[in-house]
């Protein structure tokens, strides 16, 4: 029995006319579009897939002969993988017409109908963003499938098969390279687009202008919950351009966090510096800190426990939100870096006592008797000289060792 339901997606009979074809496909497309009836979205893949193969002579009389299977097994030239790259799906959309294959059939081969590029947009948000959660709006322009002429171009029987390439979208170039060898290039046609298909000037839709689409700006809503890391992507399936018979390929949002003056990340927890002075560091202190969703963070250093410089404490619980559990956070840990005052003191009986208060300075060394006198300096970690590229590079390493978060964090939570 014949297999006729390409023909009857399209409402046409066996022996239908190009021109019979692509007015009903037409007509189809804009009943069954996405942007007007949401729902119909595998409907419309259908369709334009009967299209595809009905109005290519080559496949048409594939299918007209072999069926659907015809297609698939590639005969007359047409490998499975070729045809089912080019046009089937791996999900549902297609499911009805290929339920009959038996055996399998389709299993392992269905690919998806041709699909078209990705469009990735990047947006930048902020820490407090990220935090709180946020819903942006971003504008961008895609190509839809012209509305006036169903993605034709023209009106019906205005296309007509490019003589360049005789509808095959590709030119073959053969070059003898020697006696008996010859060198085979295919590129596209330049003709037609690689469309295997013209149209003439005078015929062109005046809306699209024989482009098959026109331009349409869409407002997309992107959401970023919280917890949401940089570079993360966020997909809105089938919102890329439109073309005539060709799947809408994605629009992919690469979020790109700023830089906070205040707040570094590492994963789900948070780094921050705090300038102490050296009285703080010894006595104790209070501070307040404004959190990224605008509360006030009392943090507070009692007397009798020493912060000495690069020492980090942790605040259990004040980190980012979790992503997709954002009830739960990571910590905030607080590098302290001690200002340690001028050399100002010049009262002897002061210093005694400071050094009281410090518990005393250790005992001299004796001195042998051939030591020699030497005058230290203040060291210039920027300034070149014997040892100094070394000495600057001692420091940066030994600054390592203070390193914030993971397995680094050298004090206890507070």
């Amino acid at each position: 029995m014949a297999d006729n339901k390409l023909y009857d997606l399209l409402g046409v009979p066996r022996n239908a006319s190009d021109s019979e074809i692509r007015k009903n496909y037409r007509k189809l497309a804009k009943e069954y579009h996405p942007d007007k009836n949401p729902a119909a979205g595998d409907k419309f893949k259908e369709i334009s897939f009967a299209y595809e193969v009905l109005t290519d002579p080559q496949k048409r009389e594939i299918y007209d002969r072999h069926g659907l299977k015809g297609l698939q097994e590639g005969d007359s030239g047409f490998g499975a993988e070729d045809v089912f790259s080019h046009f089937f799906g791996g999900g549902s959309p297609f499911g009805g017409l290929f339920g009959g294959f038996g055996g399998g059939g389709m299993r392992g081969h269905r690919r998806g109908p041709r699909r078209g590029e990705n469009t990735v947009h990047k947006l930048k948000v902020s820490l407090e963003d990220m935090y709180n959660g946020k819903v942006s709006k971003l504008q961008l322009s895609k190509n839809t499938i012209c509305s006036a002429c169903g993605g034709e171009g023209g009106p019906p029987g205005a296309l007509q098969q490019c003589r360049t390439c005789s509808g095959r979208g590709v030119k073959v170039t053969i070059t003898q390279l020697g006696p008996g060898m010859v060198q085979q290039m295919q590129s596209r046609c330049t003709d037609c687009d690689g469309e295997g298909e013209v149209i003439n000037e005078r015929d062109r839709c005046g809306m699209c202008h024989g482009r098959k689409v026109t331009p349409q700006i869409k407002l997309l809503e992107v959401h970023v919950d919280k917890g949401m890391k940089d570079e993360q992507r966020i997909t809105f399936h089938g919102e890329g351009d439109q073309m005539p018979g060709v799947e809408p390929g994605d629009v992919i949002i690469v979020l790109q966090e700023r830089p906070h003056e205040i707040f570094q990340r590492s994963g789900p927890d948070l780094m921050m510096k705090m300038t102490i002075t050296l009285t703080e560091a010894l006595c104790g202190f209070t501070r307040v800190i404004k959190h990224l969703d605008g509360r006030h963070l009392v943090l507070r250093h009692y007397a009798g426990s020493v912060l000495v410089p690069g020492c980090v404490r942790g605040v259990v619980g004040e980190g980012m939100p979790i992503y997709k559990n954002p009830f739960e956070k990571g910590d905030l840990y607080v590098r302290f870096e001690v200002d340690f005052p001028e050399n100002y003191f010049t009262d002897e009986v002061k210093l005694k006592e400071l050094e009281a208060l410090l518990g005393g300075r250790p005992a001299a060394a004796p001195i042998p008797a051939d030591s020699e006198e030497v005058n230290m300096t203040e060291y210039d970690h920027n300034e070149s000289g014997p040892g100094g590229s070394r000495g600057g590079q001692y420091y940066d390493e030994d600054d390592d060792h203070h390193h914030m978060g993971g397995q680094h964090v050298q004090c206890a939570h507070q």
